[in-house]
């Protein structure tokens, strides 16, 4: 089930689920983009209900066209506390793609929520490791899971192992995957097999956070 409720939200799954999942986007591609729908329909057929929706600079695109840098960081976030005030019930964990779970990190102070979530959290931008933007996670006071793709140009795995996190933090590597969980042939992984895989980690932390 997937319903358009507005040109900036889209729902999948039942009204009546018991948990939520608010799935913000990253810089480049919206709320439609093919990594969103598929890790979305993942998650929603395990009963979740998972909203998506476009920042306010996608919104723009999608109405004229004209590709446009993201927003700065506080109306991003304004946009996202809108959507968590809609949308949110007793149980609900936030997170996003790359930008959008960035994002949602810097949210764990908002009343209600239960855990956050980050697919691809972008530790510096590629090539540029002094560019750390990760700093606050080792304050982070709420449950997290970040989902990093193991060759991720925005963190890879060996350059993250002795990260300092928050003990709130876990952070989960997808094998061989880049910033979107695509592996190599030669791994023997796939991109479908690691969405799902990401999916599945999703799915049983948003359950444990949210007993």
């Amino acid at each position: 089930m997937n319903d358009v409720l507005e040109p900036s939200v889209l729902i999948d799954g039942s009204a009546s689920a018991e948990h939520t999942f608010i799935f913000a986007h990253g810089a480049g591609a919206g709320m439609e983009h093919d990594f969103m729908a598929e890790v979305a329909g993942m998650i929603a057929a395990h009963g979740i209900r998972v909203v998506r929706f476009n920042f306010p600079y996608m919104v723009k695109r999608a109405e004229d066209g004209k590709k446009r840098p993201p927003d700065r960081a506080p109306k991003l976030l304004e946009a996202f506390k809108q959507v968590i005030a809609e949308y949110g019930t007793e149980k609900t964990v936030i997170g996003g793609k790359s930008m959008g779970g960035r994002m949602a990190s810097h949210l764990a102070d908002v009343e209600g929520l239960k855990g956050i979530t980050c697919l691809g959290f972008p530790f510096h931008p590629p090539g540029k490791p002094e560019k750390d933007k990760g700093e606050h996670l080792a304050d982070l006071s709420l449950s997290t899971l970040i989902l990093q793709g193991e060759r991720d140009t925005f963190g890879k795995r060996a350059e993250l192992e002795g990260y300092p996190l928050s003990d709130k933090v876990t952070l989960t590597f997808i094998p061989d995957g880049d910033h979107s969980f695509k592996p190599r042939k030669a791994s023997g992984h796939t991109e479908t097999g690691n969405r799902q895989m990401a999916a599945d980690y999703i799915v049983a932390f948003i359950k444990a956070v949210c007993q």
